[in-house]
């Protein structure tokens, strides 16, 4: 197809732009050929037309399409050019956060000037051992590129990063150097990779600087070459270093700084040990001033300098050297600041005593005056004589300068040898990476000798890369079986011989400086006569004749002659030198000596050194005036030769690129500068690499992935079962034009814009497809519809008629109901409105009949009560009339009587004067007394009645108007009266009156009280409703209250369960930390003991050769055996000697669970050992005091001679206690002192073994003799009858006479108070007994709580020891460890001298003791009678236990020992055991072993048995470790044997469910709690290894299962992918699929279930895949760009739905399996979800919560569609997600930790087997065992 029938209406383009280099714009017609203009619309909304060139008539660049943006490799675009490259670079560093990208087989990385969590140890083990291409690009993936093929070709490998200053070289290439550190390790103990690393702060220090592009330029290019043995294991490193900017020591632009050290110095010049360089700040001094910067943002220089002093004690630079380098850098500082003074034109001179100079002088060891003379001064030698000449001020200058520098470049170069040193290894190096750290193409406004060297460089290395993808272009082509056509690719070796060709630049250089009046002038004219008009690359400025331009691959660069031959020829006084020589100051002069390996003072290590795998090249005879002649070689002349030989090295390599870009010059995070990227990637050679891949076919298929992407354009015919020929057809049919596509064996080979065309046709199918699959589907939704709605309206219709029938027919009945009730009710209405007016009517005439009646009442009332007032006022005339009369009679009346009073009162006045008319008148007072008395009681009455009824109108005031018409008829009474009585009238109108005034004043009151109660009332209406409210708004507050209290109730018990719940989980977090931690460090201990296994065998091989006819025995076992030893005795003496020398031989960390064994044991003998001694002493003293009982008691009756008889049988019993615990002593303290001696004689240790079980059974035998005692005294009872009845216990004879003497009730008594005594004895007895039972137990509280104690400290060690680095730890740990057994020692020994002497007091003792009871004895023995000798086997302590046929235990010979272990662990084939056999067997079988051992009591047999299985399990473990069948069998194995420990140990915690017949067979006389530690270590142990097994195995099945293969076929599309080609998803013979997975799972099951494992166990082992299978899938999907897409997380949630059915299927839900693949799960939800809105962002974060905010953020920005359907993730939506999680608290961790192990617990699995019923096969070669 032609490419313009491309340029179709809609099609997008790239066209130039003048800001943004490139802008996108889109056709808005077809493009026609002839066409001079293109109507274009661009992204901001405007319309353009675009006139194309009319000479070339080239059109604009097409856009590739959307789904190809953002992709890993640029040559997976359809279109490669460079405004496609620049888009795609630019959408992944903006939009993605990626910084890496690749570009065929270069690595473009672009600086982020940000950190980037990307570089962690997670991350370099998720890259390591993965392919290129199968993960997103990154600089680890170009390193372990690198590694794998130095591994797989036997070939030694190149990483070359280049790059302009601030573009990220140094940060690259220490990553790269990191990775292999990390990956690789290092073959010795002395951390070659630390050293390596440490390189880096000291080269940065001394050779980078502050620019105005970089805070830390590399001044200087090197390459280090990274040494590896045959195994891959890093041994030794070599750095070669080039062009060092020494004119930066004494010069610095503006906003610049010197080297690093110069300001490290100075800031630290307050330290003690710097004080005698009098060093100051930075601004002092004359070279580190000049740029105006002395300081870098947010770097401490102190701090930096105390890391490159850290840096140069790691690498082996001893203090006094140090401190000789920083005395040479101060004295350079110090030379800056040295100034001179002219005298005339031709001279300068030195002040005296100058103290920059004398500082100078003090520090380098030279003479004042000698230097002082030579920095003025130079000598000219001619071939006859000698001159000394002064030299100018300038010169002057100039030479102390050069001298710096020179001094400078010596002590770089020392450095660089010295770091070389400490790198270097005297192992044989095999193979090596190099990583080439060296500057980029430069140009500046003005350029110089140093860009001239450096653009130089670049040119051989655009050469060299050029050649290099020429190369695998056609080793492609060849391999494909391509027709191969010449590349047109640009070759710059014409340029290249320009510069360094005979008369070229270089040459004519050299050649000037020869000449001895040279100058830059007459170097240029000889340029221009040289190369001017006669090489295209050569051009001379118009405006200048001292400069000149070459056009570099990159760019045209001008050149200033001015400074070049001063540079190249790099001139110091020899004199100056000389006197540097003759320092006193050792070092300096080693910094001048003639080395015959440098060949440049610009490069710190030798140029020419011959590097650790080439052959040397060949060393230059020793000639007198050979030195001199290396001495005058140029610079440029040493800058070819180093670089050529560089270039010789690299060509011997395999090269792996890294281009690092500058996005921005302003240092911003993730700004992207296009003008600035776009000429680093033409200076880089990145688009040269695009140019090359265009111009041949860029875009490559397999047959496979193309018939998988483009299935859609073929037609059903077409497919056949050769799928090669199925796409030739096709393509045959797609692409006409044959030139645009080849097929190779393999692939298909493109024509740039195929694939393009090929994915519109695609597109164009599909959206054919789907508007067709959308056509047929809306006409079935909404014929769907249609058919809906019109059933839907007929059964509408249908029920809308149906109701109105029905409401028709109701109408008609409530119609018919309605006239027959308006009828009855019409009646009704009638009849009762008949009924209301005949009531009404009725009504009226009563009413009307009333009215005139009582109108006519009214009116005779009215006659009658007008007559009656007129009759009352007719009266009342009369009255009054009458009444004034009356007065006025009364008046006249009086007149004269008042006369007449006055004449008798003149009388009366002169009688009174007499006696006795004072007696008459005395006599007519009291007379007048009295009656006033009587008128005022009277009076007094009346008033009380007024009080009484006053009091009464008051109480009853609601009826005053009753009572005033009472008072009325009263008064009417009292007026009729009163015409009977007239003189009372006046006095009651008067009372009436005052009665009236009392009245309205109690009324006035009354209503002053009524207002008062009203008030009153109304006041307390209102206080009782205030009360009210109050009471109310207290019922409220407190209702509140009460359900504030309750809310708070339920809130704090929700609270309370909450954090009771939290703590749980907590508390389990904590726990499974600690599980965690300890089989962390049980992992680490068995892999230092495995490590230490391995270098004894080596130490053993390479030092202890075996001489002819003797062998070494392996020492495995006995270090094994000794390791899990745990008892407290004393080594024999053939054991020391080994003893003693193993710490001398081995640093091995120390078993802790074997030092608080032993510690305990030691605790539990001395306690044994106590008790013992104890219960002598209280036997002692019970059998004197028996003694003395039997002599105070007389022996004639018989009753009493019975009592004796018993008591002699309890004193045998008890001297045969006595006896077996003096044995058991004896026995103890013999192995205290010597293990391996054991009691005397087989016969007596087997009667102690015996005697020891009865010790047990003492309360059972005295409730025996108990009811012994009762039958004696009702036998004695019997014999008081007359009846002669025969006694059981004695002769007759006997009985007779007893019974005969007992007749006697006094006998009787005494027989029953000696059987009470009896009783008191027993009960005593008894006490005594429970007494040591309760001492012994609290001697074991005590011993409890000691060890909790022991345990609580060792547990604060292990955290104390687990915060220190790995070495500090395992020291610290074996120092306090020497430190405990050192103390422990010494108290064992003073414990061991007490008990010595305890032992010699209680010999002594037990000698008096024998001796009593031997005289018992004979006492005794004289007094038994034959009866009684005869009967007294048959008493309960001595009779025999019987023997059963089978008791669950296998008997074996001490000498077998080693044959059962070997037949039964060690040669065992697990295979044949799990099929035929119970499982478990081999377990049972040793713990029948063992329990025979605890039968015998034979500690020394129990431990060596158990230690040697242990130590069989391990060798077997480590024989055939990575067989998952072997370590699941001895997995399964030692499970079951610690849980055959634990049920048969006899702890009731452990014997509920066992049967009566288990019980029987628990162990008696060991306690295994400790050996049941050990064995759970083990299980431990086993069980990681198992896991590491399970992973060996699954991590190649996961990727390519759970993410690349397509168990949904056809969901998702294949991409086209660049030169890295990924592992192909389509399932090809020899790829893991899902159903791969489940089968290994099925395996995995079937297996441990054959194997008998505990099902637990096997739940915590599937979770522990589950969490492999979903840690590793996560991980690769947050790596791989092309696996985010929506059809992925489909894939991945069937596979995981898949997983989940297995689950189902082996009912290991609850297995916890589930839950560990959440983060997965959530991940590919994630990528299905809808990523638009808010209300998106808002679902992400509540449904993702088992994900890191860093992991969704990534998959966020990884999210690629892979169909133009889809679309990509906006960068404002992921903001969003970060501002919605910023407050989330996660770990900032990218990747899950997929080598984390779950902590492991064994819960306690008790079997049902009874250990009789099991046989032992014949098959095991288990004959030497019996059964007993």
């Amino acid at each position: 197809m032609a490419a313009s029938e491309l340029y179709t209406k809609f099609a997008r383009v790239w066209i130039p732009d003048p800001e943004e280099v490139w802008k996108s714009a889109e056709l808005l017609k077809d493009y026609k050929p002839g066409d001079k203009v293109l109507l274009l619309h661009l992204e901001e909304g405007k319309d353009l037309e675009y006139h194309l060139d009319p000479k070339t008539k080239e059109l604009p660049h097409l856009r590739n399409p959307d789904i190809l943006v953002g992709e890993n490799d640029l040559t997976a675009l359809s279109y490669l050019h460079e405004p496609a490259v620049l888009h795609n670079l630019r959408v992944r560093f903006i939009d993605s956060k990626l910084i890496y990208t690749y570009c065929g087989i270069v690595l473009v990385a672009i600086n982020p000037y940000e950190q980037l969590p990307i570089y962690g140890e997670d991350i370099i083990n998720a890259y390591s051992g993965q392919n290129m291409g199968d993960m997103d690009p990154h600089i680890f993936a170009v390193a372990e590129e690198a590694y794998k093929q130095m591994a797989r070709d036997e070939r030694n490998q190149s990483i070359i990063v280049s790059g302009e200053s601030g573009a990220g070289k140094t940060v690259s290439a220490k990553y790269a150097m990191r990775y292999f550190a990390t990956v690789s390790g290092s073959a010795s103990e002395a951390n070659v990779e630390e050293k390596v690393l440490a390189s880096n702060p000291i080269m940065e220090s001394i050779g980078n600087a502050k620019t105005t592009r970089n805070d830390n330029s590399s001044r200087f290019g090197k390459y280090i070459e990274i040494g590896f043995d045959k195994r891959y294991r890093i041994i030794g490193a070599n750095m070669r270093t080039y062009l060092l900017e020494k004119s930066r020591v004494v010069f610095q632009a503006e906003e610049e700084r010197n080297y690093h050290i110069f300001y490290q110095l100075c800031a630290s010049a307050k330290l003690p040990e710097f004080k005698m360089l009098r060093l100051g700040n930075a601004d002092n001094f004359n070279y580190t001033k000049q740029g105006g910067s002395p300081a870098i943002e947010g770097v401490d220089d102190a701090k930096e300098m105390a890391h490159t002093r850290q840096a140069c004690t790691l690498l082996g630079i001893s203090e006094s050297h140090q401190m000789g380098i920083f005395r040479i850098l101060a004295g350079i500082l110090h030379l800056g600041n040295v100034g001179f003074t002219s005298r005339d034109a031709d001279s300068c001179t030195i002040p005296p005593k100058h103290e920059p100079l004398c500082i100078f002088c003090d520090l380098m060891g030279v003479d004042y005056e000698e230097m002082c003379h030579w920095l003025c001064h130079r000598k000219l030698a001619t071939a006859t004589e000698t001159y000394i000449k002064p030299i100018s001020k300038l010169q002057a200058t100039n030479a102390r300068d050069a001298l710096a520098k020179h001094i400078y470049a010596k002590l770089f170069n020392w450095i660089v040898d010295n770091v070389n040193q400490a790198l270097h290894s005297a192992v044989k190096q095999h193979s090596f990476i190099g990583v080439l750290d060296i500057y980029g193409f430069e140009t500046f406004e003005i350029n110089s000798f140093e860009q001239f060297c450096i653009n130089y460089a670049n040119e051989k290395l655009q050469q060299q890369f050029n050649m290099h993808v020429f190369k695998l272009e056609q080793e492609e082509y060849m391999k494909e079986q391509i027709p191969w056509t010449l590349i047109d690719f640009y070759d710059n070796q014409p340029c290249i011989n320009l510069i360094e060709s005979k008369l070229g630049i270089l040459d004519l250089l050299d050649e000037e400086c020869k000449m001895p009046k040279g100058t830059d002038d007459t170097w240029a004219q000889k340029l221009y006569n040289t190369h001017l008009n006669k090489c295209a690359l050569f051009e001379k400025p118009r405006l200048s004749n001292k400069a000149f331009i070459i056009q570099h691959f990159a760019d045209k660069v001008e050149y200033q002659c001015e400074g070049f031959l001063e540079k190249n020829k790099d001139t110091v006084f020899e004199e100056q030198i000389k006197v540097l020589k003759s320092s006193k100051f050792k070092m300096l002069p080693e910094l001048f000596q003639d080395d015959e390996k440098a060949i440049s003072p610009t490069s710190a290590t030798s140029s020419g050194r011959t590097p650790l795998t080439r052959t040397p090249a060949k060393p230059t005879k020793g000639r007198p005036g050979q030195m001199a002649k290396e001495h005058k070689k140029t610079v440029g002349h040493q800058f070819r030769n180093s670089l050529h030989l560089l270039m010789e090295t690299l060509n011997a390599t395999t090269p792996h690129y890294v281009r690092c870009i500058k996005p921005n010059d302003f240092k911003f995070p993730f700004t992207f500068d296009e003008k600035r990227a776009v000429q680093q990637l033409r200076a880089c050679g990145v688009l040269e690499t695009i140019r090359i891949s265009a111009a041949g076919f860029p875009s490559r298929w397999t047959y496979q992935e193309f018939f998988s992407r483009y299935r859609v354009l073929m037609k059903q015919k077409d497919v056949l079962s050769d799928r090669k020929q199925t796409c030739k057809n096709v393509l045959e049919k797609l692409i006409l034009d044959k030139d645009k596509y080849q097929f190779g064996k393999t692939k298909i080979f493109f024509r740039a814009g195929q694939v393009a065309y090929l994915e519109k046709l695609r597109a164009d199918k599909l959206r054919a497809a789907c508007i067709r699959i959308q056509k047929t589907i809306r006409g079935w939704l909404l014929r769907k519809k249609y058919l809906r709605m019109r059933k839907a309206a007929i059964t509408v219709q249908r029920y809308v008629r149906g109701y109105q029938a029905r409401c028709y027919a109701k109408f008609l009945r409530r119609t018919k109901a309605a006239t027959i009730i308006q009828k009855y009710w019409r009646m009704y209405v009638v009849h009762r409105r008949y009924k209301i007016r005949r009531a009404a009517t009725i009504v009226l005439q009563s009413y009307l009949r009333g009215f005139l009646a009582r109108n006519r009442y009214r009116k005779i009332l009215r006659e009658h009560k007008a007559v009656i007032i007129q009759k009352r006022v007719r009266g009342w005339l009369a009255r009054t009339h009458y009444k004034r009369s009356m007065r006025a009679i009364i008046y006249l009346q009086c007149c004269f009587r008042r006369m007449m009073a006055k004449r008798e009162l003149k009388k009366l006045k002169i009688e009174a004067r007499s006696v006795e008319r004072y007696k008459k008148l005395h006599i007519g007072m009291e007379n007048k007394i009295m009656q006033l008395q009587r008128k005022v009681d009277e009076q007094n009455k009346d008033y009380k009645c007024l009080m009484e009824k006053l009091t009464n109108l008051e109480g009853i005031y609601n009826s005053e108007t009753e009572k005033l018409r009472s008072d009325l008829e009263r008064l009417q009474l009292s007026e009729e009266e009163a015409k009977v009585a007239t003189g009372r009238v006046l006095s009651l109108q008067e009372e009436i009156a005052k009665l009236r005034k009392d009245l309205e004043q109690t009324r006035s009151e009354k209503k002053c009280i009524e207002e008062h109660a009203d008030r009153y009332k109304q006041e307390t209406e209102q206080l009782v409703s205030n009360l009210k409210e109050e009471n109310t708004l207290l019922k409220q507050e407190k209702e509140a209250l009460n359900h504030r209290i309750v809310q708070q109730a339920k809130e704090m018990t929700e609270t309370m369960e909450k954090k009771l719940v939290e703590e749980t989980k907590q508390l389990e977090l904590d726990l499974n930390d600690e599980r965690l931690r300890y089989q962390n460090l049980l992992n680490e201990f068995s892999r230092l003991e495995e490590r230490y296994d391995d270098l004894k065998e080596e130490m053993t091989l390479m030092v202890h050769v075996p001489k002819p006819g003797h062998k070494r025995t392996d020492s495995t076992h006995s270090s094994n055996e000794s390791e899990y030893t745990f008892s407290s005795e004393i080594a024999e003496m053939e054991d020391i000697p080994s003893r003693t020398e193993e710490p001398s031989e081995k640093k091995v960390p120390l078993d802790m669970s074997l030092f608080l064994k032993l510690q305990k044991r030691v605790t539990e003998l001395e306690q044994e050992k106590q008790v013992m001694q104890d219960e002598l002493d209280r036997k002692e003293e019970q059998v004197l005091r028996s003694k003395a009982k039997e002599e105070e008691r007389p022996q004639i009756r018989g009753a009493e001679l019975e009592y004796e008889s018993l008591k002699r049988q309890e004193l045998e019993s008890e001297n045969k206690k006595l006896k077996n615990e003096l044995n058991e002593l004896r026995k103890a303290l013999s192995e205290k002192s010597a293990p391996e001696v054991t009691a005397p004689g087989a016969p007596a240790y087997r009667v102690l073994m015996e005697q020891l079980t009865s010790v047990s059974e003492e309360l059972d035998v005295r409730k025996e003799e108990v009811l012994i005692l009762r039958s004696q005294l009702v036998s004695q009872k019997e014999a008081i009858q007359p009846k002669d009845d025969k006694n059981t216990m004695t002769d007759s004879t006997i009985l007779l006479e007893d019974v005969q003497k007992m007749k006697d009730k006094g006998e009787i008594a005494q027989a029953y108070i000696g059987l009470k005594e009896t009783n008191r004895l027993l009960e005593s007895q008894l006490q005594s007994q429970k007494r040591s039972h309760e001492n012994e137990a609290e001697a074991l509280r005590g011993e409890i709580q000691s060890l909790k104690e022991e345990n609580n400290r060792q547990q604060q060690l292990l955290a104390q020891n687990l915060q220190l680095p790995p070495e500090a730890r395992i020291e610290a740990s074996l120092q306090h460890e020497i430190t405990r057994l050192t103390n422990e020692n010494l108290d064992l020994m003073e414990q061991l001298e007490k008990q010595d002497k305890t032992v010699r007091k209680l010999k002594k003792q037990l000698k008096v003791f024998a001796k009593k009871i031997g005289e018992l004895e004979v006492g005794q023995m004289e007094n038994i009678s034959p009866g009684q000798i005869i009967d007294e086997p048959i008493r309960p302590v001595n009779i025999p236990r019987k023997e059963k046929d089978f008791q669950g235990m296998l008997e074996y010979k001490k000498e077998d020992e080693q044959k059962l272990v070997k037949n039964l662990i060690l040669e065992l084939k697990p295979r044949g055991v799990a099929v035929n056999l119970i499982p478990g067997l081999p377990a049972y079988i040793l713990f029948m072993c063992v329990r025979h051992a605890d039968y015998l009591n034979d500690d020394q047999k129990v431990r060596s048995l158990l230690t040697s299985t242990i130590n069989s399990i391990k060798k077997v473990l480590k024989k055939r470790g990575d067989d998952f069948e072997t370590v699941s069998f001895w997995l399964s194995n030692t499970c079951r044997f610690l849980h055959c420990l634990k049920q048969y140990s006899g702890e009731e915690g452990f014997m509920k469910h066992n049967t009566s017949r288990q019980n029987e067979h628990c162990l008696t006389n060991f306690d295994l709690a400790e050996y049941r530690q050990v064995l759970s270590d083990l299980a431990i142990q086993i069980y990681q290894q198992l896991v590491r097994v399970l992973e060996n195995i699954l991590q190649p099945m996961i990727v390519s299962g759970m993410l690349e293969h397509e168990t949904i076929q056809g969901v998702s599309g294949v991409k086209p992918t660049g030169l890295r080609k990924r592992t192909s998803s389509i399932a090809d013979e020899g790829t893991y699929t899902l159903d791969s997975i489940l089968r290994q799972l099925n395996s995995f099951h079937s297996v441990m279930c054959q194997h008998g494992m505990d099902p637990e166990l096997i739940k915590q082992v599937v979770k522990q895949m589950f969490y492999i299978i979903g840690a590793i899938t996560l991980n690769n999907l947050l790596l791989r760009k092309d696996m985010c897409s929506w059809s992925k997380g489909m894939q991945i949630r069937y596979n995981v739905s898949q997983l989940e059915e297995w689950l189902r299927d082996k009912n290991l839900m609850n297995s916890g399996a589930k839950e560990t693949l959440e983060p997965l799960i959530q991940a590919a939800q994630l990528l299905q979800v809808k990523k638009k809105t808010d209300d998106d962002a808002e679902a992400i974060c509540s449904m993702c919560n088992a994900l890191t905010t860093a992991q969704i953020v990534k998959v966020l920005n990884l999210y690629t569609p892979v169909n133009e359907f889809e679309e990509r993730v906006s960068v404002s939506f992921i903001r969003t997600i970060q501002m919605r999680l910023r407050d989330r608290k996660d770990s900032p961790q990218l990747l899950m930790d997929a080598k984390h192990i779950f902590p492991v617990t064994f819960p306690f699995n008790p079997s049902s087997l009874a250990l009789e019923t099991i046989q032992i096969p014949a098959s095991l070669g288990l004959g030497f065992i019996s059964r007993v």
